[in-house]
This record gives structure tokens, sequence and C-alpha cells, in this order.
């Protein structure tokens, strides 16, 4: 059970030791989404909550650019803005893990549990994800200069029909999509199982993300189909100006927990 820092108590294994990691199937992925769903169900606050910070910044992002000219960044933000979801869905799995004790989540506990994880490995993970995701907009940045740097796109509009248009935008597309790709797969390989593994156990970082590569390697084609399953929904709910986050980001927030149950002995 945790305590009011919102750190589990310890595992009983020995110092150094990794955790033993299953197999999954795709049905433990339905099983996991309908838990998922139905956690969000018996508690939505915080879900809520959650999901409508990611909406109001996702907004601002997308105003901002606008507002400063810059249009072209809208699309590779809108994509590597969601890889930092995992950080502030600690909430959710907390939520999740206190409803799987039989306890009722209280909103203010939950939020001093997520407040308590600046001291603890989790704050080591957000550093591990912010800095991968500076690394795709560096190299959107790169991409540009390095391709479409004699080109002029002051407008949206000018900015999707040089990239849909001419073969220096197709060149862009495609090379900015594979490595985005590399990267999103990295970043999803060391994050879906370490960070509730985190909250839930008292081991450090790099155990926690070699656990969650594991994970991975273990059930490769079930584990990718997941990440498909939360990139397509993601991406989904940013279409309608990110609202759709409000109830995709918990509900898959959630899953992840159970997901993680299952994956981790």
């Amino acid at each position: 059970m945790a305590d009011v820092k919102g750190t589990a108590q310890p595992q009983g294994k020995r110092p150094g030791a990794l955790p033993e990691v299953r197999a999954l199937t795709v049905a433990d992925i339905r099983r996991s989404l309908a838990e998922g769903a139905a956690d969000f169900a018996r508690c939505p606050a915080v879900g809520l909550i959650i999901g409508a910070v990611f909406m109001l910044i996702g907004m601002a992002i997308t105003v901002s650019l606008l507002v400063l000219h810059e249009p072209w960044l809208i699309y590779p933000f809108a994509i590597g803005f969601p890889l930092v979801g995992p950080f502030a869905a600690v909430g959710l799995y907390e939520v999740s893990r206190r409803l799987e004790a039989g306890q009722a989540p209280a909103l203010g506990e939950v939020l001093r549990v997520i407040w308590a994880q600046r001291r603890r490995e989790v704050s080591w993970m957000a550093f591990v994800m912010l800095f991968v995701f500076w690394i795709w907009m560096y190299q959107i940045r790169l991409l540009i200069a390095l391709i479409l740097g004699r080109m002029s796109f002051a407008t949206l509009d000018r900015f999707v029909g040089v990239v849909t248009t001419t073969s220096e935008g197709w060149i862009f597309l495609g090379i900015g999509h594979v490595v985005g790709a590399a990267l999103a797969l990295v970043l999803f390989s060391i994050t879906v199982i370490s960070i509730p593994m985190l909250l839930d156990r008292e081991v450090d970082f790099v155990t926690a993300m070699i656990t969650s590569v594991r994970t991975v390697l273990a059930s490769p084609v079930v584990m990718l189909g997941w990440g498909l399953v939360v990139t397509l929904a993601v991406l989904a709910a940013c279409v309608p100006f990110f609202l759709g986050l409000l109830v995709v980001l918990p509900v898959l927030g959630h899953a992840t927990w159970h997901l993680y149950r299952r994956a981790v002995v």
C-alpha cells in the first residue's frame, strides 16, 4: 500500500535484481483497455483534470505558433507533444492502483502523490522524455534548414503546399517520419512500463527502463501494437483541437497501469 508521499513498499527483491516480465497477448491489451475505461468511469475527476491540462496546453501551443507566424511547427508539436504524456499519467496510475486496492481515490491525495514524484525517480524519467522531445524538435528544424531552407512558407497553407507538392517536401516528410518513428519507438520502449513501475516500486529509473525494454522485447508484436493503438488514439484526439484528450488520455493512462500489472511479476 502506498504512503502519503506516493511511495510503495519494497517488493522484497534483492538490490540490483531485475523484475521478472511476462509475455503479453492481444487479449491482455483488450482487457487492459476495458479496465482502463472502467477506472475512468469510476473516478473521472483526475482523468478529466489531466486531460484538460493537456488539451489547454495543446491549444495554447497551437495559438502561439499561429501568432508567431511559425505554423510549420504545429505538425511536429502535435505529434511530439503527447510523447510527454506518461509523466502526467502518474495521477492516473495512482487512481488505478487505489481502485485495485479497494480504496476510494480522493483528488487531494492523488494530487499530493503527483507532486511527491518530483523527489523520486519519476523526475529522472521526465528529464529523459523531455530530452527525447527536444531532439525530435531539433531534428525537424535541422531537416527544414537542410531540405527546405530555400523555400518560403510563412503561412500554414504555404507550408502544406510545399511539403505535399514538391520533391523536397516529399523528401522532408519521408526522412522526418522515419526519424520521428525511431525516436518514438525508443521513447515508447523505455517508458511504457517504467513510469507505472517507478510509482509502484522502489527501484531506480535505469532498472525501470531496462524492465520496460525487456517487456517490449518479450512481446514485440503485441507491444508495438499497443504503441500503435496509443499513437492513433492520441492523434485522433488531437484532431478536434485537442478536445478528445479529455477522454482518450485518461483511458489510455488507466489501461497502461493494468498492462504494467500484467507484464511485470
